[in-house]
């Protein structure tokens, strides 16, 4: 317990020490209240509220906190909010597509703090016990101590039980250290686990900006060749065949991207097992895992047959996008022009 007392005098004094250097760089309150939310919540773990953010900084009135909190939790959410946009995408599909990807993302990231809190709390546990038989230990060590003003006998005893009980206090002190060991090696499992949680989400990002850029420029195309068949009719034909060839190279590209990302989710995935295999070692409910585990690949099962519905819905609507434009365009020519022959073209 003063090791855990040590502990949090030490997390204050750096937090204090951190928030005198942001004084200096930014001078204005809502900047310097901003700058240390972002400390407590990012470097240190620690949700900021306005009573910590006014005991910690102490500037300005108490509405100067709020309002730099408030702000503060309004960015976060709209940083980490998933935007998937295309040309041919419907505003519902894409809402409910990002929705999807940051809900996933955010699950997995609940469940890894989730584990981490009790393989901490576990391991606190295990080293408090080890304590307990520590001080016990040294009680008895004690009491056999001052019974040792009797016979020689009793003192031949009492040196056997003293060396017994240093014997039982070594032992507890190893524990107590392969408990803090332990510990410190699943924080670490949860800090890899999060920076390839962090990597993956930067990965699905760049490939869906990638997906946008080939929609963007697959819809310029398709502009394009509607113009020159207002012009000939057997160039938009040959134009229409050419971009639905990189319509179908697009959209096998958007699936080999997916594909990497299922790699990635399945890799994470092994990951997150390996670390819950360790976490269940200390809390000894491995059951528990177990039904999280089943209820997390459920979830990511749900999430693939709704991403290939969605995949399902953009080809149907950019064919039917596709067909009203062709109709259009050649009804337009027919009105606008005098009938005529149409000249005699080679089929190859």
């Amino acid at each position: 317990m003063d090791a855990s007392l040590a502990s949090e005098a030490q997390l204050h004094a750096d937090i204090a020490q951190e928030i005198e250097l942001l004084r200096a760089q930014f001078p204005r309150t809502q900047d310097l209240y901003r700058e240390v939310c972002v400390l407590l919540f990012f470097r240190h773990g620690i949700a900021p509220t306005a009573n910590r953010l006014y005991q910690l900084v102490k500037k300005g009135s108490m509405n100067a906190p709020a309002e730099a909190l408030t702000r503060f939790w309004a960015t976060l959410r709209e940083k980490s909010r998933v935007r998937i946009e295309h040309p041919d995408l419907p505003t519902e599909l894409q809402s409910a597509t990002g929705e999807l990807a940051a809900a996933v993302w955010t699950r997995a990231v609940d469940m890894a703090q989730e584990q981490l809190a009790a393989a901490q709390l576990e391991a606190q546990r295990s080293v408090a016990e080890a304590q307990t038989r520590q001080a016990r230990a040294e009680a008895e060590r004690d009491q056999v101590r001052q019974e040792l003003t009797g016979s020689a006998a009793a003192l031949e005893a009492a040196q056997t039980r003293i060396t017994e009980l240093e014997q039982a206090l070594a032992v507890s002190v190893a524990a107590a250290s392969a408990s803090q060991d332990q510990l410190g090696l699943a924080q670490q499992g949860e800090q890899q686990l999060q920076r390839a949680l962090e990597t993956a989400r930067h990965d699905f990002a760049s490939e869906l900006d990638k997906l946008r850029a080939d929609g963007k420029l697959a819809h310029e195309r398709l502009k394009a060749a509607e113009t020159r068949a207002l012009l000939e009719i057997d160039r938009e034909r040959q134009g229409a065949a050419r971009l639905q060839k990189e319509l179908d190279a697009a959209s096998r590209k958007a699936e080999q991207g997916s594909t990497r990302h299922r790699d990635d989710v399945q890799k994470l995935q092994v990951q997150l097992g390996n670390l819950r295999q360790q976490v269940g070692v200390l809390e000894g409910n491995l059951d528990g895992l177990r039904t999280a585990n089943a209820r997390y690949v459920d979830e990511a099962a749900q999430a693939r047959a709704q991403r290939d519905q969605l995949a399902l819905s953009l080809a149907n609507a950019g064919a039917k996008q596709k067909v009203p434009t062709a109709k259009r365009t050649a009804g337009s020519r027919a009105s606008s022009e005098p009938v005529r022959k149409a000249p005699r073209t080679r089929k190859s």
